[in-house]
């Protein structure tokens, strides 16, 4: 359960990300470059290790959302999707799948969706692993969300799509104010479908915010419901004079 928004700008781009959990989950660390071991990289941790989302000084990111839509019996043990980001972010590219991700996938991965942001050829890269074989997509470098529900997923891509359209007509769009303002958001009402989610057993547990200049990236990380409006920490990254195209 996952909600994630890109919206590029000339010279830069934005990224948001609800991320949606079970409320019994462990609480994750916040991001800092230490937290991943490499000062290359910035991404929020489980306390186990993995991540669901970064961004490396290439300006490169990646985003990961579940897909509860595809059918998934696992035959023997199920390995953890919290290793994938942190594996494109080590040899993820633009140009094809690293064949560590289909070693890892048949490792027993449930169904997901993964997405890479390239600045450096203003492309997007969807990776799409639906529990028995690994697919990519080249997609345009333009505003796009990805929605994952545990609940009813095509009605939660239905009703939060047609929200996300409906605000992409503000003057506005795009700018931090919007996109915290899309994502604390509860239309239709405040539930499993609203951008921000609240069920007895779930909910959005963080916001996680990437903005990536020619110069550097800065992430957000505001731990529980974006709606409470919990204060945030920040941390940023220089990135490559190459990053841009």
């Amino acid at each position: 359960m996952c909600t994630v928004t890109f919206w590029p700008r000339r010279g830069g781009y934005r990224l948001a990300m609800n991320r949606d959990e079970q409320w019994t989950r462990p609480i994750s660390l916040p991001p800092s470059p230490s937290s991943t071991g490499d000062p290359n990289l910035l991404a929020p941790s489980e306390p186990g290790g993995g991540t669901w989302i970064g961004i490396r000084n290439d300006g490169a990111a990646f985003a990961l959302v579940n897909w509860y839509s595809r059918p998934f019996s696992p035959s023997g043990a199920v390995a953890s999707r919290g290793q994938v980001v942190p594996l494109l972010l080590a040899r993820g590219g633009s140009d094809g799948t690293p064949a560590e991700l289909e070693l890892l996938c048949r490792r027993g991965l449930r169904p997901f969706r993964v997405i890479g942001f390239f600045p450096r050829v203003a492309g997007l890269r969807e990776w799409r692993w639906d529990g028995s074989s690994l697919s990519e997509e080249s997609l345009p470098w333009e505003p796009r969300q990805w929605i994952s529900s545990g609940k009813d997923e095509s009605t939660a891509l239905r009703i939060r799509g047609m929200e996300f359209e409906r605000r992409r007509q503000d003057s506005r769009a795009g700018t931090l104010r919007w996109l915290r303002s899309l994502h604390g958001s509860h239309t239709p009402e405040r539930g499993a479908f609203s951008h921000c989610v609240h069920r007895e057993d779930a909910g959005t547990v963080s916001y996680t915010e990437i903005t990536a200049n020619r110069r550097r990236a800065a992430l957000f990380y505001r731990p529980g419901c974006p709606c409470l409006g919990t204060p945030g920490t920040w941390n940023r990254l220089p990135l490559r004079s190459t990053a841009f195209a």
